[in-house]
This record gives C-alpha cells, structure tokens and sequence, in this order.
C-alpha cells in the first residue's frame, strides 16, 4: 500500500518505521521543519506542508494514497485532515490518532474518520483486560464504533460454563471469534466447550454490549459473588 501519515512527530515516524518494514510506502508530511528528520526514517518520503492545506495535499498526490494517517499531537489538525483527505480526495481508508479522550465523540464519519485510535482509551482497555473477571471490555472500535472488538474472561459460575460453542445463542449481531486459553488462542469449535477462565473475544454492535454481559455472566451473579467477598472480608 501507500500510505501518507500527517505529523512526523515520534509516533508518525514510529508507524512509518513498522508500515515499511511490512513493505509499504510512506510518505510523511508535516510543517515543522525541525521534524523533517530524514536519517530516522531512511525508506521514507518526506514533505515539507501543511497537513490540513488542500493545496499542500494536492502536492502530496493524497489522491494516490490508498490510508491517510494523521498522526499528529493536535486533535483539531487529526480532525481537519481527515476531513480533507476524505472528502476533498476521497482517499479510501483514514486512520485518525486521538490525544483527548473528550475529543473521541469527533472522531467518526462525519469528519471522514473510518477508524480512530485512541492510545489512552486502549491503554484503559488492557489494563481492564489484564485484570477484571465477568466484565465486558471494550478493546477496538471498528468504522466510527458501529462495530466493536470486546473481550470477558468468563467467570467460573457462569450460566455458558460447559455448553458447547454451537449451543451459544448470542444477543444482538454478536460473533465469537476467538478463545484464549492457558495463553493459547484459538478458533471456535463448533462441538468445544467453555471453561471458567476462557477469555472470550467477540465481535459485534455496542448497542447490545449490555446485553452480551447479561448472557455472559448476570449481574445479580456478580453482585452474590461481591457480597460473599464482602463477608469473607468481614471474618
């Protein structure tokens, strides 16, 4: 692929390092000189513009690109950028860094962002991954989060423990597709049964995120196991 990455900060150049390593072209964009640093990334392009100036992209050939990337530290310039490369140059796939997670409501299709990354919103997610039992974590949202990317590492009281895969009617869209045991990853199997620990991840729409957790493991479950916890506390 081509892909153009607006800010050639430490995480533009960190990117561009990986995406050419994995045999794409890179261009890098930004309009402060002192970024312009071409020895830390030798397989890249390199252009000296403002990323959000439509005349600036046309110089870049955005129009070629086949994902934008704006990487940069200012979620306004991520923002118009998007925007820009989107609807100005219908590049096809835009990826939009987000530095303020009270920006994240911005970061969809109506300012041309097909996925946004938000690094505090993950960090968050894995370490609720890591840690929590019987909770639904959220982990990636796909295309402006009409799809998403949860994960549950199933508690051992769980009403699914011992049914099979097959057996599962899961609310709304959703779709497991992977289970993680003793560290192992692995496809569903149609005749497997769950087991107390299995993380689950599951791919499918929010608005039935809540719903998907009621399967999984009841709250009033939850609320029994915390009360029992309380009283062994207690003694």
């Amino acid at each position: 692929m081509r892909v153009a990455i607006a800010g050639a900060g430490n995480v533009g150049r960190s990117i561009a390092r990986e995406l050419i390593a994995n045999g794409h072209t890179v261009l890098l964009i930004d309009r402060d000189p002192n970024a312009i640093k071409t020895d830390s990334v030798p397989g890249a392009e390199w252009l000296l513009a403002d990323a959000c100036e439509v005349d600036s992209l046309e110089e870049a050939r955005i129009d070629k690109v086949d994902v934008a990337i704006a990487a940069t530290g200012d979620d306004k310039a991520n923002l118009v950028h998007s925007l820009v490369a989107k609807t100005e140059f219908a590049v096809p796939r835009t990826v939009a860094r987000v530095n303020h997670p009270s920006n994240e409501w911005m970061f969809d299709e109506v300012w041309g962002v097909d996925v946004a990354v938000s690094t505090p919103r993950l960090m968050c997610a894995l370490v609720e991954e890591a840690v929590t039992v019987g909770d639904l974590v959220r982990l990636f949202s796909f295309r402006g989060g009409k799809t998403n990317l949860v994960e549950m590492t199933l508690p051992f009281d769980s009403p699914i423990v011992g049914r099979r895969v097959a057996d599962l009617n899961l609310p709304g869209d959703f779709v497991l597709v992977a289970v993680i045991r003793d560290g192992e990853a692995r496809a569903p199997q149609h005749d497997a049964a769950l087991e107390g620990g299995d993380e689950l991840l599951f791919i499918g729409n929010p608005d039935a995120e809540h719903a998907l957790a009621q399967f999984l493991a009841p709250s009033e479950q939850r609320l029994q196991q915390g009360d029992d916890d309380d009283d062994d506390d207690d003694d």
